[in-house]
């Protein structure tokens, strides 16, 4: 059974990955998916930003799964936290092609994603942390702002403001949700806390190009916070 879950989790990653390869991709909702049009929203990180940092999950997430079937398929550890990433990956092969369409039901769907993805990630062995927790951890840290990102942006586009309110407001839940994670991991968790700083850092760059100072300074001051929690994660990571 846990070769079987092993190679389950191995056919998620891969239709994951190609999930943005067979549809027209996503770099966030368009202003006319909404009754309100989202023009270049102040809470959606600048598109590049995405196209970096997915790259580099989908090719991760395969290099484990690839590494967990062929290396760690009987692993007791590396099992526990299979079923809610196989959920989570099967999720995410149906996002875009849903975002696409739809952003309310993607907006539940990120929010699956992350809840199952988390999971994974609580359960995951001290072990292997480059093949396992390290690729995990930016999968559930970018969701950790994706899924905020997205649920702000659907807030505003169905008519909630003022929208600097709350664009902030949902920030702030991503980087209390963060915090939270941080505090009460059982171990080190970098990657996941690299993967928000990431987002957030996209955030005020793309608010600094529009000139929207007070949402790229209310970005900039969770960048602050977030980063010397980071800080300490990365140094016991490095340190065991």
């Amino acid at each position: 059974m846990f070769r079987m879950k092993a190679i389950l989790v191995l056919c998620a990653t891969i239709a994951f990955a190609l999930s943005p390869v067979v549809s027209p991709g996503f770099s966030g909702f368009t202003a006319d998916q909404f009754p309100v049009p989202q023009v270049d929203p102040p809470i959606q990180p600048m598109g590049l930003t995405f196209a970096v940092i997915w790259t580099v999950i989908y090719g991760w997430l395969i290099v484990m799964a690839i590494y967990g079937l062929f290396k760690r398929a009987d692993d007791a550890g590396w099992d526990a936290g299979r079923w809610p990433l196989f959920a989570s990956l099967v999720v995410g092969a149906a996002w875009i092609p849903v975002a696409n369409l739809t952003p309310i039901w993607a907006t539940v769907l990120i929010w699956i994603m992350w809840a199952t993805a988390l999971w994974a990630l609580w359960r995951v062995p001290g072990r292997d942390r480059l093949w396992l927790q390290a690729p995990l951890g930016l999968y559930a840290g970018w969701l950790t702002a994706a899924s905020c990102v997205g649920t702000g942006v659907l807030a505003t586009g169905y008519g909630a403001a003022p929208v600097l309110w709350v664009h902030g407001a949902f920030l702030l839940l991503a980087s209390w949700i963060a915090v939270a994670v941080a505090r009460l991991s059982p171990g080190a968790r970098p990657f996941y806390l690299g993967a928000m700083l990431w987002a957030v850092l996209g955030i005020v760059i793309d608010n600094a190009v529009a000139g929207r100072w007070i949402f790229g300074g209310i970005a900039a001051a969770v960048l602050v916070v977030l980063l010397p929690i980071f800080a300490r994660h990365l140094r016991r990571f490095a340190a065991t």
